[in-house]
């Protein structure tokens, strides 16, 4: 299974949607707190990988169950939130490994703004998770856990609480909690180990869950993984501020539109006219982030640029401007993390660039943290050229597979 993790890395596109002519359908099995939305067995899946090249007749494949699962979580303001969560599990797995139970992976995905592409819904329409959960679970053999996050899935009504730490902690956690109960209630066998991992914005949710489990002691991690997160917002601000063009527009618009909803700031007074008043409509979950691109400005400020001239100035200037202090206050990078942590980046990243995680290893060390390290994607794999934000995913997901499967080797023996 090792060296089958480390060829995918390398290969596996950033959404691996698998053929759907021939899918299995979901059981009628009955399940209690949720419903089956995927069911492949582990011949349709070694096939369907197979076919790819990913794969040969010699590696080791699971199916995978998916299902999901509805649960209740709070959003920035306390209020209760109705939203839901894929879980998956490997089918076809030894009869030791049934004995033991699985191990399950938390993995927080990456920014979306389509509600087309949250995990329970790419299930339901296309009859398959996304990529990483074909690699954490039918070749890793891991449960894995993919909360929408509060605006998709159920909750598509709401705003996305884009990189705000309380609620996406909280919708982690809470989902991590309701998949224990859905096992109990459906005779899943788990075991104690708990890993985190997420990309991206899903990088930055796992160390907010991992601080917040660790503040609350109401779960135990075995190792968080967080690849390619922003987690120290304050210089991720700075730096994109300053800078007089915006790589990926629609990120830093759906900041300010999160953060105007969350402190309670009228959105024009961060994001210049005309785009303050598409931003709505705009991040409604109807729209693919290039269609949101093509509708703003590349400029980062002054009159043609996104951002309000007044509000970049004040962020400069007032170390206790409100947006400065949001950005504080929503950091993970600074604190002392018992659990091992391993943050895995590229070094090519232009989105969020490899000095972040350079950043948050070195706070973390010097705050007195004794197992965390920064492990640099390309370097590891043995890649001749540094890669992109949106390259660097799937083989960020293949060498995280890969460093949990060997610490559950080594912990539980299988």
């Amino acid at each position: 299974m090792n060296q089958l993790i480390k060829s995918v890395a390398i290969t596996l596109p950033i959404f691996l949607i698998i053929g759907c002519g021939d899918l299995d359908k979901p059981s009628n099995e009955r399940v209690i707190g949720g419903e089956i939305v995927v069911d492949f067995s582990a011949k349709m899946m070694k096939e369907s990988l197979i076919s790819q090249g990913m794969v040969d007749e010699n590696s080791t494949v699971f199916g995978y169950k998916a299902y999901k699962i509805p649960y209740t979580t709070t959003d920035e303001e306390g209020l209760e939130v109705k939203v839901s969560g894929l879980f998956v599990i490997p089918t076809g797995m030894p009869p030791a490994v049934d004995e033991i139970g699985l191990s399950m992976v938390s993995d927080d995905h990456g920014t979306i703004f389509a509600n087309a592409d949250a995990p329970t819904v790419i299930a339901s329409n296309y009859g398959t998770p996304d990529g990483s959960s074909i690699i954490l679970t039918s070749m890793g053999g891991f449960a894995t856990l993919q909360p929408d996050y509060i605006g998709f899935g159920d909750s598509n009504d709401h705003y996305h609480p884009f990189i705000l730490k309380k609620s996406l902690a909280s919708t982690t956690i809470d989902f991590i909690k309701a998949v224990k109960i859905f096992s109990t209630n459906n005779e899943i066998k788990l075991n104690n180990q708990l890993f985190l991992t997420g990309y991206s914005e899903g990088g930055y949710a796992t160390l907010a869950t991992l601080q917040k489990i660790e503040a609350d002691a109401e779960l135990t991690v075995t190792m968080a993984n967080p690849m390619a997160g922003p987690y120290d917002l304050n210089v991720t601000a700075f730096g994109v501020l300053s800078a007089p063009t915006l790589s990926v527009p629609s990120f830093m618009a759906e900041l300010g539109y999160a953060y105007a909803k969350a402190y309670d700031q009228t959105l024009s007074t961060i994001i210049n006219e005309p785009y303050a008043s598409k931003l709505p409509t705009l991040v409604n979950g109807s729209l693919q982030r290039e269609a949101i691109d093509a509708e703003l400005t590349y400029e980062t400020t002054g009159v043609n640029g996104l951002f309000n001239p007044t509000f970049v100035g004040n962020f400069f200037a007032d170390p206790n401007y409100w947006f400065r202090e949001a950005m504080v206050e929503n950091s993970v990078h600074a604190w002392k993390p018992k659990t091992s942590v391993r943050l895995i980046h590229c070094e090519g990243d232009e989105v969020i660039p490899y000095g972040i995680a350079q950043i948050t290893e070195a706070t973390m060390k010097a705050m007195g943290a004794e197992d965390v390290a920064l492990i640099p994607v390309e370097a590891t794999l043995g890649l001749d050229a540094n890669i992109t934000h949106g390259e660097c995913g799937m083989k960020a997901y293949g060498l995280t597979t890969q460093i949990f499967s060997d610490v559950r080797k080594a912990t539980i023996g299988y």
